[in-house]
C-alpha cells in the first residue's frame, strides 16, 4: 500500500490514489527533464483533477502539495523565461497582464463579468465583487494577499451570477502574475 500522502478517514472519499501517483510520476520525470518526458507546466498542474474515491488520499494533503509544485514549476518558467527573453521583458508582460486585470476588475460593481441567465447557477455577484475589491488593493496599493488566497477562494452560487468560467480564468491570470513577480 502506497503512503505519499495520508488516507481521507474511513468513509471519507479522497483523491484516487492511483491518477495522483501517476501524475506525480509524470511531473517528476517532466521537472526532472527525463527523456521522453510529457510537458508538465505550472498551468497544467492548477487545472490538473483527480476522481473521488472511498479511502482515497486526503483532498488538503494532495491540494497543498500540487499548490507547492506549481510553485516550484512557476519559479523554473520565471528563470527560463528571464533568460530567454531578459528580467525587464518577463516583467514589462507581467506589468501588462495586471493591468488588463485591473481594468477588467475595476469595472462598476455588479458589472466585472458576464451574467449567466436567471435559470443559470454562477457565482455570487456580491462575493466575487467584494474579493475583487481585494485584488484591486492587492494590484493597485500593494495590499498583502497570497497565492493561495485566490487557488482556495469560495464563491457561493447564485441564480443570475456572474458566469463562473470568465471569473475562473482571471483568477488563474491574477495567480500568474502574483507567480510570475515573486
Amino acid at each position: 500500500m502506497t503512503t505519499t500522502f495520508p488516507h481521507a478517514r474511513s468513509k471519507r472519499p479522497g483523491y484516487n490514489v492511483k491518477q495522483v501517483e501517476e501524475f506525480l510520476v509524470k511531473a517528476r520525470a517532466a521537472y526532472d527533464r527525463a527523456e521522453g518526458s510529457e510537458p508538465v507546466t505550472a498551468d497544467i498542474i492548477r487545472h490538473t483533477a483527480f476522481s473521488m474515491q472511498k479511502g482515497g488520499y486526503s483532498t488538503a494533503h494532495v491540494d497543498a502539495a500540487l499548490e507547492r509544485l506549481e510553485d516550484a514549476f512557476a519559479a523554473r518558467e520565471r528563470e527560463e523565461a528571464f533568460a530567454a527573453r531578459g528580467n525587464d521583458a518577463w516583467l514589462a508582460e507581467a506589468r501588462e497582464t495586471a493591468q488588463v486585470i485591473t481594468n477588467r476588475l475595476g469595472r462598476p460593481e455588479g458589472e466585472r463579468f458576464s451574467r449567466v441567465n436567471k435559470l443559470t447557477q454562477g457565482y455570487s455577484v456580491r462575493d466575487v465583487d467584494r474579493f475583487t475589491e481585494k485584488l484591486l488593493r492587492y494590484f493597485r496599493d500593494g495590499w498583502p494577499i497570497e497565492t493561495d488566497d485566490v487557488r482556495t477562494v469560495v464563491f457561493r452560487p447564485q441564480r443570475g451570477g456572474y458566469q463562473e468560467s470568465q471569473v475562473d480564468v482571471v483568477l488563474d491570470a491574477v495567480v500568474d502574475v502574483m507567480l510570475a513577480v515573486r
